[in-house]
């Protein structure tokens, strides 16, 4: 126990940095504005992987520790508790006068008929009679749940550790952005997802499939321009309906408190924004329809930013290819605020606007790299192989012609959804657990477990009536206020018959 004590402190401690310094797994731009600020003691700290504290290998090795010390510590004390409450009570003292609560009573009956009483009144308590030679002695407790309620809190504080420990190796989550109005996801695998985190144990290629398709979404907001509710309509199909070839959609409305649990996951609703749709025709009349999410900048009134990019159709050369790439980049405001500079005063779809710049020329697209959906690759503006060529800003049906010829249009506006699919194998366990631990608290707490004992002397009055001396003593093993009066019913019920009262 002491030392369960001090790494429970040394996991406090350790977790400080954690608290105090920015964490790259929470926000990797405050761990560079801190590189800029403090260029001096950021590496020192970032060798000791201070901007990664909770996935250091020594705070790792405290709480495993700490782990560990927990069950050798639990495990011991669950056996005791174990043994207490299969124990015996334990015998009669040989002076009952020094307990806390005794008396000495004289009944007129022999032994059985008082032994008989004695039976009576104790009925429910577990008991223990034994003869003394002629008289008996009686030994009781009650309150022997207390024990089973330690014992139901230990063992369940080890299999909260196990099912958080299922979680972790087999649970995964994952966030997708979804298209309203008919967009579908299935999780069939890793490559679905816009970011996955997997377990330990989870590589990606066993997942548990299911489809959704969201029919309809709508956002509520208020006056002031806080939102008020956001409501998905979906269509969802099980591992089942996957498996029979069904055609049929199972309505689920989705909402941020409402998640859709199917197939041992569930869905969770997290945000929303826009996708600007554009049409772009070429000279030579053909035409490319983009409709790609864009990125909220301002969560207060959804300004969005982001890139729909488009490759010239019927280009073969690599030379003319790298010449002709067409991007759209700028702002969109879902409620414009008018005038030459466009931004956004309130986040619902009530007079969109976007304002556009359109870049010709290499999208770098074919370079092997990874790219940002929401932005172009800056080192080609740089170098000017990405050069602009128009800027306009555009209401739905307005349109703008470059130079060659190729004209823009802003078709409309689609709502995405952002959705996270999380899977927690161990999520049962642990709420089975975590209510066990808590009822075996509740039972450890409230449950008094008090001692009382009996015993009966025969005696021979000088009118040669037999009687029986009762020597009564109770003892409370809590600091529990209460089992006085209770002694002092026994005593009472002892000493007086029903009839009699």
């Amino acid at each position: 126990m002491r030392t369960a004590l001090i790494l429970l402190f040394l996991l406090a401690v350790a977790a400080l940095p954690g608290a105090l310094l920015p964490q790259r797994s929470l926000n990797q731009s405050l761990v560079d504005s801190y590189f800029t600020q403090y260029p001096a003691i950021a590496p020192v700290l970032d060798k000791l992987d201070f901007f990664d504290v909770f996935a250091s290998p020594w705070f790792a090795a405290i709480y495993l520790l700490l782990m560990v010390s927990l069950v050798g510590c639990v495990l011991p004390r669950a056996w005791e508790h174990l043994k207490n409450t299969r124990a015996r009570p334990v015998a009669v003292p040989r002076n009952l006068a020094r307990l806390p609560h005794h008396d000495t009573l004289t009944l007129d009956m022999d032994v059985d008929e008082a032994a008989a009483r004695v039976r009576t009144r104790l009925k429910g308590w577990r008991r223990t009679e034994a003869e003394v030679g002629d008289g008996r002695t009686f030994s009781a407790e009650k309150g022997y749940l207390r024990e089973a309620g330690n014992l139901v809190f230990h063992l369940s504080l080890i299999g909260l550790l196990i099912g958080f420990a299922a979680g972790k190796l087999w649970g995964y989550d994952g966030q997708v952005i979804v298209m309203s109005d008919g967009g579908q996801f299935c999780n069939t695998g890793i490559l679905g997802y816009d970011s996955f985190n997997a377990g330990l144990r989870v590589d990606g290629t066993d997942l548990q499939p299911f489809c959704i398709k969201v029919d309809d979404f709508k956002a509520t907001y208020l006056p002031s321009g806080q939102a008020d509710s956001y409501n998905a309509t979906l269509g969802y199909q099980t591992t089942a309906d996957l498996n029979d070839g069904s055609q049929q959609w199972r309505p689920f409305p989705l909402a941020v408190n409402n998640p859709l649990r199917l197939d041992g996951s569930r869905v969770y609703l997290l945000n929303h924004g826009y996708a600007p749709r554009f049409t772009v025709t070429f000279p030579d009349g053909q035409k490319r329809t983009g409709e790609v999410q864009w990125k909220p900048v301002d969560t207060t009134t959804y300004l969005s930013q982001g890139a729909t990019k488009f490759a010239r159709p019927g280009v073969t050369s690599e030379a003319e290819r790298l010449k002709t790439g067409l991007a759209i980049t700028g702002l969109f405001a879902p409620t414009t605020s008018g005038g030459t500079v466009v931004t956004s005063v309130f986040p619902a779809l009530d007079d969109p606007e976007v304002a556009v710049d359109v870049l010709q020329g290499d999208l770098g697209l074919d370079d092997g790299r990874g790219q940002s959906i929401f932005e172009v690759d800056q080192s080609k503006v740089d170098s000017g192989a990405l050069k602009q060529v128009a800027r306009a800003n555009l209401v739905p049906g307005q349109s703008l012609t470059l130079a060659d010829g190729t004209i823009v249009t802003f078709d409309d506006v689609r709502q995405w959804v952002a959705l996270q699919v999380s899977h927690d194998p161990g999520q049962d366990a642990v709420l089975v657990f975590a209510i066990l631990l808590l009822v075996g608290l509740f039972a450890s707490l409230t449950i008094r477990r008090r001692r009382f004992w009996a015993r009966l002397t025969p005696v021979t009055g000088e009118d040669g009536t037999k009687r029986t001396v009762v020597e009564i003593g109770g003892l409370a093993r809590t600091d529990r206020a209460g089992y006085g009066e209770e002694f002092d019913r026994l005593r009472t019920d002892l000493a007086h018959d029903e009839k009699d009262s």
